[in-house]
């Protein structure tokens, strides 16, 4: 993911109403691997990114900042 997208993440997450605790228990991972995701100092793993697209509702593109709402 390219530097600054990983805005989406976390802004979607907020527009949820969750915390990083909660979604990472979502993902089935540690709350600073999410963390880490959401900051943008770890890669996020497809498999990943795929299970937010569908907790979100949304696209793969948008979460990346390939594409607008």
């Amino acid at each position: 993911m390219r530097e600054g997208h990983y805005e989406r993440i976390r802004e979607e997450r907020e527009r949820a109403h969750l915390t990083q605790q909660e979604m990472a228990d979502m993902l089935g991972i540690n709350r600073r691997t999410y963390s880490s995701y959401e900051i943008g100092t770890r890669g996020l793993p497809v498999e990943v990114l795929m299970q937010l697209a569908d907790i979100f509702e949304t696209s793969t593109d948008y979460l990346l900042g390939r594409a607008d709402g």
